[in-house]
């Protein structure tokens, strides 16, 4: 049997999670078990034959199995039901497992910053160990090449919290440490997230709508291109992400747009950036503009499953013709 201290455990084997998991799989002790839950079964019975070859891969049938089990805890699910489900549940949830204050939890799901709060603050009453939200960036690409964000509800790394030192370590198995960022307490990890994705899909649109209005007014969808990136519309989701097929090849829209997030998943982060601004009393005029959109977007043949830039296809095709 291994050292408890030695093992990890993972929770949720969707696109991010598996390239998430398989670093750590592939970073962790080779003699430390690394435990694995998912609803979907499969997604684990495939991870375990992939990549059993580094180390110890066990499926569980639980997030408390996998917990009590485990030193360390790393889990990300689609939304707050999910997250609420795999802590609180007082039978097959962490909560669940034997108590274990210096057991580290990194839950890395975007949802919203009080849900967080009060998981984090029920698994500390329990006792069940220490909850820090830990949300990403970067995408499936990113998690694949184990160079995310993080952006971290906690303090700064110091020699004077045992805790921040262990929670880069993890952090640095699947991300980039130069892109850690510490947010100072419970919960900011996501304020800071939710307040990134608002901007990065909204201003993905307006690339978008903006590519759309070029091209059809006679430029070159290159050439405009090159104008943006050298002039004061630039961004990332202009320079990388580009929704239009053929202008950056590595780009989704170049690749069938290929999966990086979900466009369904858009209306998901924009709903978060709306019910932000709310609750901070900033009317997001923007976000619900951009939601309206995507709205529409996440239900057309076109765009489901696909990566969120394929809105471009939404907003380009031609009208349906109303029949009365």
């Amino acid at each position: 049997m291994t050292n408890i201290v030695e093992n990890f455990a993972f929770i949720g084997l969707g696109a991010m999670g598996y390239a998430m998991a398989k670093n750590i799989r592939r970073k962790m002790a080779p003699t430390g078990t690394l435990y694995i839950f998912d609803v979907f079964r499969h997604a684990c019975e495939r991870f375990q034959n992939e990549f059993k070859e580094f180390g110890p891969v066990v499926i569980v049938d639980s997030p408390r199995e996998a917990a009590a089990l485990s030193q360390t805890v790393v889990s990300i699910v689609p939304g707050p039901e999910e997250v609420q489900q795999v802590y609180l549940n007082d039978i097959s949830g962490i909560v669940a497992a034997p108590k274990n204050q210096d057991r580290l939890i990194m839950e890395c799901s975007t949802i919203d910053s009080q849900s967080s709060r009060d998981v984090g603050e029920a698994l500390r009453a329990a006792g069940a160990g220490i909850y820090i939200d830990t949300p990403v960036s970067g995408g499936v690409p990113g998690a694949d090449l184990g160079t995310l964000s993080f952006l971290i509800g906690h303090n700064k790394p110091s020699d004077t919290d045992p805790v921040s030192d262990r929670l880069e370590k993890v952090a640095a198995m699947m991300g980039n440490p130069k892109k850690f960022f510490y947010c100072g307490r419970l919960g900011a990890g996501l304020a800071a997230k939710i307040s990134n994705n608002y901007l990065s899909c909204s201003i993905l649109l307006a690339v978008a709508e903006a590519m759309a209005i070029g091209i059809r007014s006679g430029v070159d969808e290159k050439l405009l291109h090159d104008v943006i990136q050298n002039s004061t519309g630039q961004s990332f989701m202009a320079d990388v992400v580009q929704p239009v097929p053929g202008v950056v090849p590595d780009a989704p829209s170049s690749n069938n747009y290929r999966l990086g997030f979900k466009t369904q998943m858009m209306i998901k982060d924009l709903g978060l950036g709306v019910k932000a601004g709310y609750a901070t009393g900033i009317k997001p005029t923007i976000a619900e503009a951009a939601y309206r959109v995507y709205e529409k977007a996440a239900v057309d043949p076109q765009c489901i499953d696909r990566d969120g830039s394929s809105v471009y296809l939404h907003i380009t095709a031609p009208p349906k013709d109303n029949q009365e």
